[in-house]
């Protein structure tokens, strides 16, 4: 009963963590496109991606050796916490140097270039809360990342909105991005002075070893991070900016999902880690069940996409982003494939089996890049599109085949039905819905109602159905 507490509170802490990382971003995109136009959006999340990439490169492989080596040997957590935190350090240097070279070299305006150099700063902070977060994680303490973080989001957010009607500009915003995570670091050690005994020293041989056993790791957060924002790169060298926020509007439609996907994956990671010591039945069926709860999610999230993604966007953003639905309804069938690829990539490193992972992420990345230069300069915003579905597509084929062949197979019916069920029924609501033209507030609560009910529903079926439910409640009075 302890550890299912334990595996509900941690899943709920990196969801609470991660939905209020997503929503606030997606409110601040929406107010950078309202208040300063999609050209200015474009040049903020171009920033956003060469800072996203460089901390990829710099911290996560560390997150992800730390997390997994500490739920092994939770005994060495002060080794790991103060070398970790020192190696980090001269990561995240060097991180940002190479950014700024980077965009130095790349035929940027003036001014697209400075956003970049001070939303890079952000690289150091992040990376070193990366750490005391890998600490958090190993001891299945989730919830204190999201009291360090949650809070900080949402008061970043309102002071980003306050300095855009202010008519300050985006590098501002860099700036108040910067600092906000330097204080989440500073929240973050508060509370990890209160659960690690502190031994101040740095352990050279433990140092010399990470680095040796991070590499893969390294290679492989590094290579995802260029994956997951590649497209913004090749659309602002072939196009420019406002394509870019353009783009950039249709993934933060979809990234909420990325984000309740990643949280709970990462929630489970040390249970794949520790179910490799139970056999692979275990792991098979931990797995198909992540996979059947993320299903659940994206295919009504893709259903309804396809149906009213062009209300969506002229509702968030503005209707000049209505010319965007094509290019959004491509990006938004990769929510097909996206659960099985981030529940697979965990289970294969929770095996040491990270090397797969990197030689997905390098073919996929190749492949993907080279497709998209001759689709983005074809077709612009689609080409971007375009590449973004075959990425996810050749990524999925990949885990699919690796862990055939290495660890087991899934019932792949097991895993659909009840998503394929959901569907089904939210279905001739969605038909409805667009023949009735309501307006879009009260189309998008009827349908997020409906969806409800029907997990509900499917959910009491799980358990029995109403009349064992009701048996079980009379029993308990």
């Amino acid at each position: 009963m302890v550890e299912k507490y334990k595996v509900i509170s941690n899943s709920l802490s990196m969801l609470v963590n991660r939905l209020a990382q997503s929503i606030t971003a997606f409110v601040l995109t929406a107010f950078i496109a309202r208040t300063l136009g999609a050209e200015a959006l474009g040049q903020y999340l171009l920033a956003f991606s060469y800072y996203f990439i460089f901390v990829g490169i710099a911290s996560q492989g560390l997150k992800t050796l730390f997390t997994r080596e500490l739920a092994r040997e939770p005994q060495k957590t002060p080794v790991y916490l103060i070398s970790g935190t020192w190696l980090q350090l001269i990561f995240s240097f060097f991180s940002y140097g190479a950014l700024v070279i980077v965009v130095f070299l790349l035929p940027y305006s003036s001014k697209t270039s400075t956003i970049c150099y001070i939303m890079g700063l952000t690289i150091i902070p992040f990376a070193l809360s990366n750490i005391t977060e890998a600490v958090f994680q190993a001891q299945e303490k989730m919830h204190l990342i999201a009291i360090s973080t949650v809070p900080v989001y949402i008061v970043r957010v309102i002071i980003m909105i306050w300095a855009m009607q202010l008519k300050y500009g985006i590098e501002y915003l860099g700036a108040i991005l910067c600092f906000s995570e330097t204080l989440i670091l500073v929240i973050e050690w508060i509370f990890i002075t209160r659960i690690v005994k502190i031994e101040w020293q740095i352990d050279g041989n433990f140092v010399l070893k990470t680095i040796k056993s991070a590499r893969t790791f390294f290679a492989i957060e590094g290579i995802s991070a260029l994956n997951g924002r590649i497209q913004i790169l090749i659309l602002s060298l072939l196009g420019n900016e406002f394509l870019v926020g353009l783009f950039g509007g249709i993934s933060q439609l979809l990234l909420p999902f990325s984000i309740i996907a990643n949280s709970i994956v990462l929630a489970m990671f040390p249970r794949f880690s520790k179910a490799v010591e139970q056999g692979r039945d275990k792991q098979r069926q931990i797995t198909e069940k992540v996979i059947e709860s993320l299903l659940i999610l994206a295919l009504p999230l893709l259903i309804g996409l396809l149906f009213f993604g062009k209300d969506l966007l002229v509702f968030i953003y503005n209707s000049s982003f209505a010319q965007a639905n094509l290019a959004l309804s491509l990006s938004a069938v990769s929510l097909l494939f996206l659960p099985f690829t981030r529940s697979l990539s965990y289970v294969l490193v929770a095996n040491g089996l990270e090397i797969i992972n990197l030689r997905e992420v390098v073919i996929t990345t190749t492949l993907g890049s080279l497709g998209g230069v001759a689709l983005v300069s074809q077709y612009q915003l689609l080409g971007a599109a375009l590449m973004a579905l075959l990425m996810t597509i050749i990524g999925f084929s990949q885990y699919i085949y690796f862990t055939y062949t290495r660890l087991f197979s899934l019932n792949l019916w097991r895993i659909m039905r009840r998503p394929l069920l959901i569907c089904l029924l939210m279905l001739p609501i969605f038909i409805l819905l667009q023949k009735i033209s309501l307006d879009f507030m009260y189309t998008l609560i009827i349908a997020t109602g409906v969806y409800g009910l029907c997990v509900i529903y499917l959910g009491i079926r799980a358990f029995g159905g109403f009349r064992f439910l009701w048996l079980k409640l009379l029993k308990q009075q």
